[in-house]
């Protein structure tokens, strides 16, 4: 065969195989049998490899995998990957629902979907060819695994019909159906292998395998179901998931537009009775606006949008014996009680612990040893208990009583007037407390030391190489070579090794010098000051520069920064009154770390908009969204999803929300063009 022979043969067979893969995972219409599609896929693999410079980006033959993956990539998503509010209450979906109209004003048409229970993902695409699959990670930051995701045949390597943008993200779910979960569990089985104990962690443990052949043979799918790009054609959402399934994605049939409560709750009933009938699992049901013009006015919190909510089904029960209770003590000192049950088999895995929260909630159950509990998931990942079987309780049993001593140190517990737990104040001391703030420290949020994870801080604590974040910056190669030590896992009972070898080391210590570049507001982070969060942290850092300037500061003066109450503000002045928390902000500034926003990092119009609070709406030529916002908070003002008498103005960009163009006009709040807010930031 010639090459343009070849050439015209892989192209035929490309198509054609990719047209009977739509028809057999997106139309559930397979058009020929099994074998005869082997057929065809082994004689286009047979040619490719002939002829390798003919392959198609969109090749059926990148299914079937291969690729080895040793790391993956970190990605930033372009639009954060923002988790949506849960509840278990009919009441609360319509308190939501109340508050939507409160807020619009207006007649709303929702979109009710199911909710997979799988694995995020957003998918991008380039002139209609999948460039990059990205997992939800933090939100922030996930994991590139296109190499992985390529094999999952309903996912389009490259898309069909017109009018799909030059470049655009949409998201969705991966999961592994019941179907493929039999089969894996099966051969596993035979194989003399554990087995996964739901499909949703067999779904996770698979995107994550080095070898994407082996993914493939996993047999999983997806459902998309969110194009987050504001820039896209669509009046509403519903009109943007008929446009992605004509470009050829997966969109799920189950969804549903509503015009009232009654019709969102119809849905729920109906899918309440009948998800045990589907070939996937399901959780719960998500509840959307429909029109994008009125997401936009509702804007969204720092978590979650406030135009979606996910009503989750009630978890599944099972009934067991409380046999002991141990007490935890976290990074911050708080006592957290944990029972420990006779292993019951509940949503497809084995619990044999379960977490009571605090001595309130001890108190509320009350909890006797020997007790018969039903427990469930919260949320269907975290058991705890919800109630006792009273009739079964043993006549001697004794009643569970909070401690009164820390469990690691025997320091008296103390409790702050309005908080419900418990902590243990000796927080130099305290083993778990301060392995915990290591922990925190080196967290991916924080400093991202990578290397120092999977128990070696513990291991450097033990051995007495570390009590504190600044000793890290002093550890050697010749303190960390060859140190070892055997621990058995708490979830399995397995002995697991963790050594200190050369490239271990080298790691480490490259890992803690590239820290030093971590911005400010990271370090901040890192620190652990209680109630001190990420966002916290970031408008402490952008509002006084220096940590100096923070350590100054007095309660009055917190209280001005945006998110900053009471509570904070007095966490904040009692961390910088502890003689030990200066002197391990000295050493860390000693050893390099960021402790304040550099001259030259620091916008030189950074006051322009100090005291004002500004609303975006629209399309914008010159900047994103997320850049405008990014400019506003640099420039020491604030963003705010909705209109109100505080608001300063409203940058206006293309087809502006009617109905906040119409709030501002009635308010008298200017409107500013994007070109006039520049020229207002000089």
């Amino acid at each position: 065969m010639d090459k343009e022979e070849a050439k015209r043969r892989i192209d035929e067979l490309t198509k054609e195989i990719n047209r009977y893969n739509r028809a057999y995972y997106l139309l559930s219409t397979p058009e020929i049998s099994d074998q005869e599609f082997d057929i065809l896929l082994k004689e286009l693999e047979a040619l490719e490899t002939a002829f390798p410079a003919f392959t198609s980006p969109d090749s059926p033959t990148h299914r079937v995998g291969g690729g080895i993956t040793k790391e993956f990539k970190q990605v930033t998503h372009q639009y954060p990957m923002l988790s949506l509010s849960n509840t278990y209450s009919r009441d609360e979906v319509q308190e939501w629902e109340g508050r939507i109209h409160k807020l619009l004003e207006e007649g709303v048409e929702y979109v009710c979907e199911l909710k997979f229970d799988g694995v995020a993902i957003g998918l991008t695409y380039r002139q209609g060819i999948l460039i990059q699959a990205v997992t939800r990670g933090d939100g922030v930051e996930g994991d590139d695994i296109t190499t992985n995701v390529k094999t999952i045949q309903s996912i389009p390597l490259q898309l069909t019909g017109d009018g799909y943008p030059a470049e655009f993200e949409i998201r969705g779910e991966i999961f592994m159906p019941h179907a493929s979960f039999r089969y894996l569990n099966k051969f596993r089985t035979e194989e003399g292998e554990a087995t996964f104990a739901n499909p949703r962690n067999a779904a996770s443990g698979s995107l994550k395998m080095q070898d994407s052949a082996e993914v493939a043979k996993r047999r999983l799918n997806c459902f998309l179901y969110y194009l987050p790009d504001t820039n896209l054609p669509f009046q509403t959402h519903y009109e943007s998931l008929q446009a992605a399934r004509n470009w050829g994605f997966p969109i799920s049939d189950y969804i549903a537009r509503c015009s009232s409560i009654e019709e969102i709750f119809e849905f729920i009933t109906m899918w309440d009775q009948n998800r045990k009938s589907l070939p996937f699992d399901i959780d719960g049901v998500v509840i959307k606006v429909n029109n994008f013009n009125q997401q936009e006015i509702l804007g969204s919190t720092a978590k979650s949008p406030r135009w979606a909510i996910a009503f989750k089904f009630k978890a599944e029960q099972a009934a067991t014996e409380l046999i002991s209770v141990d007490f935890q003590v976290g990074r911050t000192g708080a006592v957290t009680p944990v029972a420990n049950l006779r292993p019951v088999l509940l949503a497809g895995t084995i619990v044999k612990r379960a977490s009571l929260h605090n001595a309130d909630v001890i108190a509320a159950l009350d909890l006797h040893m020997g007790d018969t509990v039903y427990v469930e998931k919260g949320g269907e990942i975290i058991p705890k208990i919800t109630s006792v079987k009273l009739d079964l309780r043993p006549p001697d049993a004794d009643k569970v009583a909070f401690i009164d001593n820390c469990p690691e140190c025997n320091t008296p517990l103390v409790r702050t007037e309005g908080e419900a737990a418990w902590y243990c104040p000796n927080s130099d001391s305290c083993p778990p407390q301060i392995k915990g703030r290591l922990e925190h420290f080196i967290s991916r949020k924080a400093m991202n030391i990578e290397s120092l994870g999977e128990g070696k801080i513990e291991l450097l604590f033990d051995r007495g190489f570390i009590k504190n974040a600044a000793d890290l910056y002093n550890l050697t190669y010749d303190e960390l070579f060859g140190l070892e030590r055997i621990y058995v896992d708490e979830e399995n009972g397995k002995e697991r090794k963790v050594s200190f070898k050369e490239k271990t080391v080298h790691n480490i210590l490259q890992g803690i010098e590239q820290s030093k570049s971590i911005p400010f507001e990271r370090v901040l982070y890192g620190l652990g000051i209680r109630h001190a969060g990420e966002t916290v942290a970031k408008k402490l850092a952008t509002h006084f520069l220096s940590v100096e300037a923070l350590m100054q500061a007095d309660y009055n003066t917190l209280l001005e920064v945006d998110e900053v109450g009471e509570k904070i503000a007095l966490s904040l002045i009692d961390f910088f009154q502890l003689p030990e928390n200066l002197e391990v902000i000295r050493r860390l500034q000693n050893a390099g770390l960021n402790f304040d926003i550099k001259p030259q990092q620091r916008s030189i119009v950074r006051d322009r908009l100090t005291g004002k609070t500004v609303v975006i709406s629209g399309k914008f030529e010159l900047h994103s969204r997320d850049e405008l916002k990014q400019m506003i908070e640099q420039n020491g003002g604030k963003n705010n999803s909705s209109i109100s008498s505080k608001t300063s103005f409203l940058l206006a960009g293309i087809n502006i929300g009617p109905e906040k163009q119409k709030k501002a006009e009635s308010l008298g709040i200017p409107l500013i063009s994007e070109k006039e807010f520049l020229r207002m930031l000089d």
